[in-house]
């Protein structure tokens, strides 16, 4: 394929079939004629050197390479829409695209259910995509995943990137309400030092570590903690620590959303812990595009409201 001479307009002809899966129907979504569209599919095949659709009935099947670019083409054509739209011209009630967020699935409870609500009242053709994070460099998840935005533990960042402040978080211990050792501690309360270290826990670590912020937190009184497990998400540590006599210690938002579904009884930690601070992070590049600027306006406003300072 020779880049330089392919008209552009024909990879929005080729979004279009992929979506619908017919010339036809999307003849009808660009305002188009089914003729200029069969037109264009054949440029298409001769640019490309692929069939890109086989008939099956009366749709079009993608072949293999065209199915394999269909996201990819669809989030270019939208990164080249917003370069190109004026700031002042977006209505998110019109706005269609995808925006994807990488974060931890504690973000899947604590940011994603307001999110999903917000946009179906108010941007209803934008789609909202929540990615994991890359392992031991998360900054990274921005290029690898092509994420639009990234919800991360504060650290320092490279030049290119922005930051956005969103809420601290002070940790919580979280076990079942049936855990024999924790029928004298009511939720809420403190929870003793000595039970704290004679139970097991369950430590969210996507990288398999064996110890975190409360470790260093507890080695400064002398103590350290017992992990029988890790898992690299915090639904799993959730649902491991109301089906068993393992606890936990989590972010306090996530403790007291989760409480009452998995029931779960939750305690302040019996030492001190420095809150964590979250940021949000994004490529310096994307800050006029003006649906990636309004959505990461409606994320922070979420996720603001988080906030215990």
């Amino acid at each position: 394929m020779n880049f330089a001479t392919l008209d552009l307009n024909l990879l929005r002809i080729l979004d279009a079939i992929l979506r619908e899966g017919s010339t036809t129907k999307a003849g009808e979504r660009l305002g188009l004629s089914q003729s200029a569209v069969s037109n264009a599919l054949n440029r298409l095949r001769h640019s490309l050197d692929d069939t890109l659709f086989v008939r099956h009935g009366n749709q079009l099947v993608p072949t293999d390479f065209a199915a394999s670019i269909k996201d990819g083409l669809r989030e270019e054509l939208n990164r080249l829409e917003g370069l190109l739209t004026p700031p002042n011209d977006f209505d998110p009630l019109q706005a269609q695209g995808n925006f994807k967020i990488s974060a931890s699935d504690f973000f899947a409870e604590l940011l994603m259910p307001a999110l999903g609500d917000h946009l179906s009242h108010n941007a209803p053709g934008i789609t909202a995509q929540l990615v994991d994070l890359v392992p031991y460099n998360y900054v990274k998840s921005l290029d690898r995943y092509q994420a639009d935005v990234a919800l991360i533990p504060d650290t320092d960042l490279p030049e290119w990137i922005n930051r956005e402040p969103l809420f601290h978080s002070s940790f919580s211990v979280i076990g079942r309400a049936t855990n024999p050792a924790l029928s004298s501690f009511v939720s809420g309360g403190e929870m003793s030092l000595e039970t704290f270290c004679d139970l097991s826990h369950v430590l969210f670590s996507p990288e398999g570590k064996m110890s975190a912020m409360g470790d260093a937190a507890l080695a400064k009184v002398g103590r350290k903690r017992q992990v029988a497990m890790t898992l690299p998400v915090f639904s799993g540590v959730c649902r491991t620590v109301s089906e068993s006599d393992l606890i936990a210690l989590v972010p306090t938002q996530l403790a007291q959303k989760v409480s009452i579904g998995f029931d779960l009884k939750h305690f302040t930690p019996p030492f001190e812990i420095a809150p964590a601070l979250v940021i949000a992070i994004w490529h310096k590049r994307s800050d006029e595009n003006p649906m990636a600027k309004w959505m990461r306006q409606q994320v922070f406003q979420l996720m603001k409201l988080l906030d215990e300072s």
